[in-house]
This record gives C-alpha cells, structure tokens and sequence, in this order.
C-alpha cells in the first residue's frame, strides 16, 4: 500500500547517475515511480557538459538537478583546486548545479605531481570545500567502499560474490602493500573534513560511507550538524542491523537522512545500486524502488534487499511514521537543494514526456 508521504508529495532520488542521451527513457523511470526529482551526481567537470546537462534538465520540466565532479585527471596541473573552485562556481550561477560531488578516487587513486596519493583530508582540497560553503550547496562525497573490500578475496568472505564478479574492486593486496589506506583511515580523514569545514554541508553518500559501522554513522550524525547521509546502493547493510535500533537512528536524525538509490541510466547500460551477473532490464526498475518502500513503510521481515549481489542475506522493515518518511523522500532533499518548493506531481499523458 502506497504510503501518505509518497501519494503526497512523491519521492526525490538525491543519488542517480544519468546521461542526457537517454532522457526520454528517464523520465518515463520517473514517471513510472513517482520519482518528482533526481539529483544526477555525474554532472560533468567542464562548461560543455553543463550545457548539455542544462539541456536535459529543461526537456524534463527542470526535474532533474546536477552535481559538478571535479577533474582528478589534472590534478597535475598548478592551482588545480582553484581551477576547479571557479568551475563549480560556474556550473552553479551559469548553469543551475545544485552541488558539489566528491567520487572514492579520492584517498583511493587520484595522485598528486609528485606521484603521491592525495589524501581525502589532503589542505590542497580546501578551495573545493570553501566554494561550496559560500555558494551554499552541498558535497556529496563517496569514501572508501565496503568493509568486505578491504578483506581477503575467499568464501569467508561476505562479497565474495561481488569481489569474484569485480576483482578489481578488491583493495586487500594494495592495502598490504601500502597502496592504499586502511578503510579506518579513509572514514578517519573524512570525519576530519566534515570537522575542519562547520560552514559546508556534507552528504556522506552510501549511508555515510559506512553502511556496516552504526556507531560511526550515529556519532558523525550526533556530532555533527553540518552532516547528512544518503540511503543510496546500502539497503542491504543497513536493513540487517537491529530494525528497532535503525528504525530509532531514521527518527532521531530525520532531518539529515535523504532518499537515493544509486541507479545509473546511462546508454550503455541500466545499473540498479551494483552492476550484477546479469544484466539489469528496464523490467527490473519498478520492483528496485518497490523495495527501498516496502523496507522504509513497513515491518515486513524477512525481505530481500534491492541488489542481491552485495550480500546474500535478508532484511527488516521499519515502517517509519509518515511524517518521518516526507522528510526522507522530499522535504530533507528540496531544502539541502536549495529549492522553493516540492516538486509538482507528474501530469498525465505520454510516458516519455514530462
């Protein structure tokens, strides 16, 4: 049964990653799920891609919003954080980008002139952080991965399935070499930038980049006010803790959780959370988002978890009250966006248009 909050005032997926080429087909995804508004996190580092972003933003009725992704690939070049700084400011006031994202690259693989890794707390960023807090809109950044991934590729191993799919994704060897960080560190310099910078406002994407860790993901909300999380492509960790003891962390934090399923509509392919063994279809989209609502609107246990290949277990329900639900799946987005208003519920008529 569809909930009040959702027949209301729909749903905005704050995490999306999407391609103007295939916009039709999007906006008959969210027409579909009710879907009101979706933030595209893979917004473009250069005015080209803003124009174009622009574009599908108004042939979709200004439903979709943009977040720029600063260019790692010149991190090389001198006074790259300021170059970038002034982009995003571009792709703000010219543009109408409503933030800032932060892909893992950084701390895993995005390396300085001198061939040294850069740090997520690296001062070098700190330009980044400060445009963002005078521009007033937020950073959605991604650290790290799955605890899983910083494990031994085995049976024991709670991914095992996913790792075998994408042993790329495996830091274990890189980590025992030095590679890279221990996941600890990463979520360790991240809590630093969210400390070190009250006056921007941070959305920790994937349930605060640590979907398994309850007590960090608590204690970052309670400490600090500036913090957000998103729900996106984590529904599996967070639905196998304690349904009582989520259920009272989405309440006591209503205010900072946000609606997002890391969905990827892009021509190349359709991504539901984590590419998987077989190839996502159009036909699998509907039962996705039909089980992020059976999981945020009922007690139901046990369930699936929207993307099977992330782990082999079942969550619970925690049936949050209606109005904790309007602040997860609009009203929490439509503020940290910066935008007047819910977004209009879909018109009937084609599809395809919006």
């Amino acid at each position: 049964m569809e909930s009040r909050a959702r027949q209301v005032l729909g749903v905005v997926d704050i995490h999306a990653h999407l391609s103007p080429r295939v916009w039709p087909f999007i906006a008959q995804t969210m027409k579909q799920n009710d879907l009101r508004l979706m933030a595209n996190l893979s917004g473009g580092s250069s005015p080209r891609a803003f124009a174009q972003m622009k574009a599908m933003s108004q042939q979709m009725g200004d439903r979709i919003v943009h977040f720029f992704n600063p260019d790692f690939r010149s991190l090389r070049q001198a006074g790259w954080a300021y170059i970038q700084a002034e982009l995003l400011k571009t792709a703000v006031e010219r543009f109408d980008y409503r933030g800032l994202k932060i892909a893992k690259i950084l701390g895993l693989g995005a390396r300085d002139e001198h061939g040294l890794l850069l740090e997520v707390d690296d001062p070098l960023l700190q330009p980044l952080w400060e445009m963002a807090a005078f521009l007033g809109v937020p950073v959605a950044i991604h650290t790290g991965d799955p605890r899983a991934f910083w494990e031994a590729t085995n049976p024991a191993n709670e991914r095992y399935a996913e790792l075998s799919l994408h042993p790329n994704w495996s830091y274990f060897d890189r980590v025992q070499s030095g590679e890279v960080p221990p996941w600890t560190d990463l979520l360790a310099a991240f809590e630093e930038v969210v400390r070190g910078n009250p006056g921007t406002r941070f959305i920790g994407v994937h349930f605060g980049n640590a979907g398994e860790d309850l007590e960090f993901v608590e204690r970052m909300l309670a400490t600090y006010p500036n913090f957000y999380v998103d729900i996106a492509a984590r529904l599996g960790e967070i639905g196998r803790h304690d349904p009582a003891q989520i259920r009272r962390l989405f309440i006591r934090y209503q205010d900072r959780i946000l609606f997002g399923t890391d969905i990827g509509i892009t021509p190349y392919g359709l991504m539901l959370g984590a590419p998987g063994e077989v190839p996502s279809r159009p036909e699998d989209i509907k039962p996705f988002y039909d089980i992020h609502w059976r999981f945020l609107e009922s007690a139901d246990k046990p369930m699936p978890h929207p993307t099977p290949i992330q782990g082999d277990w079942s969550i619970a329900g925690i049936a949050l009250p209606d109005p904790v639900l309007e602040k997860v799946y609009v009203l929490n987005a439509v503020s940290l966006l910066g935008l007047d208003q819910p977004p209009k519920k879909w018109e009937a008529g084609t599809p395809n248009q919006p």
